[in-house]
């Protein structure tokens, strides 16, 4: 191992959404930074998420009165942010009043229409369900409902996008690598590295340290010896998903009350499936050992099927997920009302300072880069609510007029591949698709829609190596495409990329 010969500003450990979007924030304010992941960019919590930017409705039960507030902000910023991979949704209450009165909803969506400042999405309104169209998927017992928006989100990508655009304004982003070693020294730390291919070991220096390793953020600090009476524990919850083939058509979203008081999402998927999720399971192995359990699939197939008139049942599920949540043990003995809050703990270790991030969901991951920073920084220096993030600076973000330039412009290629691409990339589409006016102008063809030109700016620029990166987190092919399609990318990625460990589990 030689002598640390690289230093840095900042170092971060973790390349989830808090790790990404504090790289982003600081690179932007000419920080040199380094983030490094053992695993791949958004590889466990990050890309294991119900994909929604929300305020969360069902906080307001836990009066977290502030955290609905600043993800409400949040939700209109993010929005602006990133109008490829976020888009509102409208989603439709049934109403049960064996579980809550109809006035305890309408307060509820009230003060969600109201905590958080909206401005570009619809306000809440009453339904009668009986004889509007969102009423025909469910069972006939629901007789009046209510009607909210809300944001979807591509996890994963909003994950990318923000390592990218910290890429592009000098920050090292190093998936892949894990941290074996952290030593404070003169008011500084040097870290030990090493590469997950192949084992190799090297140090590096930076003067401060942020350990943004989610599920892994208390363990890190109890393995390293840097944990202190004072430091927080964490309680991992496991949430898990399972996806089946289209329950109803429309683009509308459910959300659907339990027996239990729980809800559970019905969502549009991928054009061709329903996502349904999610369940709150408090777990006490590894994180990286985690997976969705049997009991888990029945519960949410029970939960669909109180509510929508086709049934399902686990035979019916084509694909499931399973991420932990690192969440900020509040005391509170239900895991669905431990807080969603995050907090930022700042310690000094000969001098040398880290911050550890407790908790957070993906709504607030930019809010909370913010806070970070701060905390290290001082106030300043704020600038990532008014700068798009990379594909998203098309015109007032129309999306449906970026679509419409794109088929202008590439009149040959289908147009179903350039709305994958649209929502994907946004106006990188234009780079990777280049001059082309055939599709023999992308390059190889793996099958499907799958083509070299998009292939190869996944790895890049977007630090795609394995197949699992590029059909389950950079994209969700993985999903559509044949068999063939997927050994012949992954046939050209043993040639392209360095051999590696493959991922234990499938993100979808």
């Amino acid at each position: 191992m030689t002598k640390p010969d690289t230093h840095y500003d900042l170092g971060i450990i973790g390349g989830g959404i808090n790790g990404a979007g504090i790289a982003r924030d600081a690179a932007g304010r000419g920080l040199s930074v380094l983030l490094v992941d053992q695993g791949d960019l958004a590889g466990a919590t990050s890309s294991s998420s119900t994909k929604l930017i929300h305020g969360g409705l069902r906080y307001l039960e836990h009066y977290e009165f502030g955290l609905v507030r600043h993800a409400l902000q949040e939700r209109e910023i993010l929005l602006s942010m990133a109008p490829h991979i976020i888009w509102p949704l409208e989603f439709i209450l049934p109403h049960d009043r064996h579980l809550r009165p109809a006035w305890m909803i309408r307060v509820g969506l009230f003060l969600y229409d109201h905590l958080g400042g909206r401005k570009k999405l619809a306000g809440s309104r009453g339904l009668d369900l009986s004889t509007h169209p969102y009423g025909a998927p469910l069972q006939d017992h629901y007789k009046r409902g209510f009607s909210y928006a809300d944001c979807w989100v591509d996890d994963a990508r909003l994950v990318i996008l923000n390592a990218m655009d910290a890429a592009k304004r000098g920050a090292v982003i190093r998936p892949r690598t894990k941290c074996i070693a952290l030593q404070p020294h003169k008011a500084a730390w040097t870290l030990t590295l090493k590469d997950q291919h192949n084992g190799e070991q090297h140090q590096v220096t930076a003067n401060k340290l942020i350990n943004a390793t989610g599920p892994w953020v208390r363990s890190l600090l109890d393995e390293t010896g840097l944990a202190k009476q004072t430091t927080p524990a964490t309680r991992l919850v496991k949430g898990s998903h399972i996806i089946v083939r289209r329950l109803y058509d429309g683009a509308q979203c459910y959300i659907l009350q339990q027996p239990d008081k729980r809800i559970v999402f019905a969502i549009p998927y991928e054009h061709d499936f329903t996502l349904i999720g999610t369940t709150d399971i408090e777990i006490d192995t590894k994180p990286e050992d985690s997976a969705i359990s049997t009991a888990e699939i029945t519960y949410l197939c029970e939960a669909a099927n109180r509510s929508f008139q086709k049934p399902i049942a686990p035979d019916d599920v084509v694909s499931t997920y399973s991420g932990v949540r690192p969440l900020l043990d509040d005391g509170d003995e239900n895991a669905a009302a431990v807080t969603r809050d995050y907090k930022l703990v700042r310690d000094h270790h000969n001098g040398a300072e880290i911050l550890s991030v407790f908790g957070g969901k993906i709504t607030t991951y930019r809010r909370l880069a913010e806070e970070s920073l701060a905390a290290l920084y001082g106030h300043g220096g704020t600038w990532t609510a008014g700068a798009p993030l990379p594909g998203g600076d098309f015109p007032d973000g129309d999306f449906n007029a970026f679509i419409n330039d794109l088929e202008q412009r590439y009149p040959a290629l289908p147009r179903s591949m350039l709305y994958r691409y649209g929502r994907a990339y946004g106006t990188m589409s234009y780079d990777i698709l280049g001059q082309a006016t055939t599709l023999s102008d992308l390059g190889d063809h793996y099958g499907d829609d799958l083509y070299e030109a998009e292939i190869r700016h996944m790895i890049q620029n977007e630090w795609a190596q394995t197949a699992e990166d590029i059909l389950w987190r950079r994209s969700k092919c993985g999903l559509h495409i044949a068999p063939d399609t997927v050994r012949n990318l992954e046939k050209t990625l043993q040639k392209q990329c360095p051999p590696g460990n493959p991922p234990k589990k499938r993100y979808a």
